[in-house]
């Protein structure tokens, strides 16, 4: 398994040798590689034969730089050269195209599950520790991978598939494998076209909030209010804050919609009673800014809502993508009186001891569980587990999803005694949330049965 045969000789220092070669690690360069891959696409042109080309990515190799030094990230590239030149399939070919990233031509992988395999093997070579003398450092590498002539049939048509597939490869996370097709071009296409939507609807302000209420389980009575984004497109139609959050975040324009969000959700809860509370979601790439908390406090100052009203919502996952930093958020918002609510409780990483190291005032307990409360014995034994850990915590505990009176009925039996769910109402409009508070105060509600029913009604 070496390079083919008619590769640049990293030691000649011919114009032609220096034209074409990478001067670091001595492998072929972007130049190299375009020639390459033209000639093999010209030998099979009348007899389009497959043959793949891919692209490997450093995860985190800029704070590699940061954090040992040029030279060290420079030692590192020639480790990755020499170990993709050293396991490459015969007649394969490695070239660096980018400060971290490698492309190269497998001429005998023909189709998906061959560029797979190969992809495997690369993910696990380059995964091995790197020695740097007086430490090891440990990274992984992401790919993507585009197959001739279904790919593209140019160069830089090719490339640019790799590089789509690569892109869609990053958005999964580290050291993940994406093979090019039609469906994944069309996947980012389409979050291409509803980013930019999104970015006009937010300078437009269209980008709306929702309110789901939270209530007291004994009773019905409602203790504050959920903040929903709502966004319907007049050409997209309504796109699900499932794709157009995690877009924001990954886009880099999370906290333009959050404020946006945030002074609307603050604007509508001012004029709530002053018992009621706003519960506001925090995305993961806030939660990592050392800046959130007193952006927060910026926004619900310029609307005069009280911080002691509103509570912030962070998941397991964001939590623990850089617990440091976190933590420090949490602390900033706790000194100036807005409370932490841990969300989804119980499908994180994150251990037991998060809780108390985090000191968050509430947790909410995860949909999933509360839908299979009343039919699965260990839902049952998870949420009973959950309440008896967060009452000795001195923790306050919601639960989410709840959808029927028995899952209720079955929550108030265990001792959970807030809840929220489509049995008490779906998320309403700021008008919404005014005509819950005012029906509900003129009925006088007096169980959570008048309840459920009077916001039936309603929704």
């Amino acid at each position: 398994m070496t390079q083919d045969d008619d590769a640049i000789d990293p030691i000649s220092h011919t114009p032609q040798a220096v034209a074409y070669t990478d001067p670091l690690t001595g492998l072929g360069n972007r130049r190299r590689l375009m020639d390459k891959i033209r000639k093999l696409a010209s030998e099979r042109a009348d007899d389009p034969a497959p043959f793949t080309i891919g692209i490997a990515n450093i995860d985190g190799f800029k704070p590699i730089n940061d954090l040992f030094g040029h030279a060290a990230g420079d030692e590192i590239l020639c480790q990755v050269a020499h170990r993709l030149r050293a396991c490459l399939p015969d007649g394969g070919f490695v070239a660096r195209i980018e400060s971290d990233e490698f492309a190269f031509i497998l001429p005998l992988v023909f189709e998906k599950k061959g560029a797979e395999k190969i992809g495997r093997m690369f993910k696990d070579v380059l995964s091995a520790p790197y020695d740097l003398g007086d430490r090891n450092v440990r990274l992984s590498a992401s790919f993507g991978f585009a197959v001739y002539p279904f790919a593209g049939e140019q160069f830089a048509e090719l490339l640019k598939s790799a590089d789509t597939a690569l892109y869609r490869s990053k958005r999964r996370g580290r050291g993940q494998i994406t093979i090019y097709s039609e469906e994944i071009a069309e996947e980012i296409r389409r979050g291409t076209q509803i980013e930019q939507a999104l970015r006009r609807a937010i300078i437009a302000d269209e980008v709306a909030c929702h309110f789901q209420p939270i209530v007291n389980l004994a009773d019905g009575a409602i203790q504050g209010f959920e903040a929903l984004a709502r966004w319907t497109d007049r050409e997209l139609g309504v796109v699900s804050p499932s794709v157009f959050i995690p877009l924001a975040e990954e886009r880099g324009f999370i906290d333009s919609l959050t404020e946006t969000l945030l002074k609307k959700a603050a604007e509508t809860a001012r004029h709530w009673p002053s018992n009621l509370f706003l519960s506001f979601n925090l995305s993961s790439a806030q939660l990592i800014d050392p800046a959130t908390a007193f952006n927060v406090l910026a926004v619900i100052n310029r609307v005069g809502f009280d911080p002691r009203r509103l509570e912030l919502e962070i998941t397991e996952t964001a939590m623990m993508s850089d617990p440091e930093v976190a933590a420090k958020v949490i602390n900033e918002l706790h000194a100036v009186g807005i409370r932490v609510s841990l969300d989804d409780f119980g499908t994180g990483q994150s251990s037991l001891g998060r809780l108390r190291d985090f000191a968050f005032n509430k947790v909410k307990i995860d949909r999933s569980f509360v839908n299979e409360i009343t039919v699965d014995k260990s839902a049952e034994h998870i949420v009973r587990a959950i309440l008896t850990m967060c009452e000795g915590l001195n923790l306050k505990v919601i639960a989410e999803g709840i959808e029927t009176e028995e899952q209720a009925e079955k929550l108030r039996a265990l001792g959970c005694k807030t809840g929220q769910g489509w049995l008490y109402g779906k998320a309403v409009d700021a008008p919404g949330s005014f005509s819950l508070i005012e029906v509900q105060q003129a009925a006088g509600l007096q169980d959570s049965k008048s309840a459920s029913k009077l916001y039936g009604v309603i929704r």
